[in-house]
């Protein structure tokens, strides 16, 4: 059986060590903090409480996605090892990396023709991509072949749900994915969205709580509707958070009292640098396996 890698890129949102743990490589995003450029390296050269209270302090933040020439170089030092590359990009409903992971594998198709280059795009974001990434690796130790778990991937990615929310809109205005009117009524009426990510990969508003509490409920509600088996619901759980952990922590409460065959604590990670930048701090976002995304 021929060699290959599991990559992806650092808009997985988990850890450096869960990365290095389940041997999964990843590239890294890149984004501007007031003027000044960093990679997003998994909170390594910014932690992510400085990241977080930066932006909340006002600075400015921009981000951009890994390009072809990137790419190119990435993939050839494992090409050049003699590797076969399954490459799962961030969802090209919010991001155009897929294409330039794409543009950098048909290049390097006529310089390696004996090696496999795959690219999947994910249509998922953060630890829900995070999540698709540790079920490969689950596939890839067991013995599967490339092309098995490529076909997995493909087969199974829309079974992955994200539900987000979040308790302050200021940066959902500033990025324009709800109005400066919306915004100012749901901060005076305690409005929290309840959004999840529809078939294309795409980031879709679905409900208006008010409060905190109600918005918590109602995301647990979604996995209890959702989730593969319902209640019985044996697989893993992920979630993220961006400088909202104790509301990240009540979220996992809930479930692992709901859902007593889940596999495993809730994990709990951090909304990362690149998707951070558009969300801001007090967004939560749920992740796991359950029926088909069809809108």
């Amino acid at each position: 059986m021929s060699k290959y890698i599991l990559s992806c890129c650092s808009t997985a949102d988990l850890s450096r060590e869960h990365f290095e743990r389940r041997d999964i490589h990843y590239i890294c995003f890149h984004y501007m903090l007031n003027g000044v450029s960093y990679p997003d390296d998994l909170g390594q050269t910014m932690p992510f409480d400085k990241f977080y209270q930066a932006m909340a302090d006002g600075a400015d933040t921009r981000t951009s996605q890994v390009n072809a020439d990137e790419f190119m170089e990435y993939f050839s030092a494992f090409l050049e090892q003699g590797y076969d590359i399954l490459h799962v990009s961030l969802s090209s409903g919010i991001s155009g990396v897929s294409n330039s992971a794409c543009i950098a594998r048909d290049d390097l198709a006529s310089r390696y023709p004996d090696r496999k280059i795959y690219v999947v795009d994910s249509l998922g974001a953060s630890s829900g991509y995070g999540l698709l990434m540790d079920k490969l690796a689950d596939l890839r130790d067991e013995g599967k072949t490339i092309d098995e778990v490529r076909d997995w991937a493909e087969a199974h990615k829309l079974h992955l749900h994200h539900w987000f929310f979040s308790t302050d809109l200021t940066f959902y205005v500033k990025g324009g994915r709800i109005s400066k009117a919306s915004g100012w009524f749901g901060t005076m009426l305690h409005i929290c969205p309840l959004l999840n990510m529809d078939n294309l990969g795409r980031l879709i508003p679905r409900y208006k709580c008010r409060g905190k509490n109600k918005v918590i409920r109602e995301i647990v509600e979604r996995m209890v509707e959702h989730a593969q088996d319902g209640l019985e619901y044996s697989g893993k759980c992920f979630i993220s958070n961006s400088a909202c952990l104790e509301d990240a922590q009540a979220v996992a409460q809930m479930i692992e009292e709901r859902f007593p065959r889940l596999n495993g604590r809730v994990l709990i990670n951090s909304v990362g640098t690149t998707i951070g930048s558009h969300t801001g701090p007090g967004t939560v976002a749920l992740f796991f396996w359950g029926d088909k995304r069809e809108a």
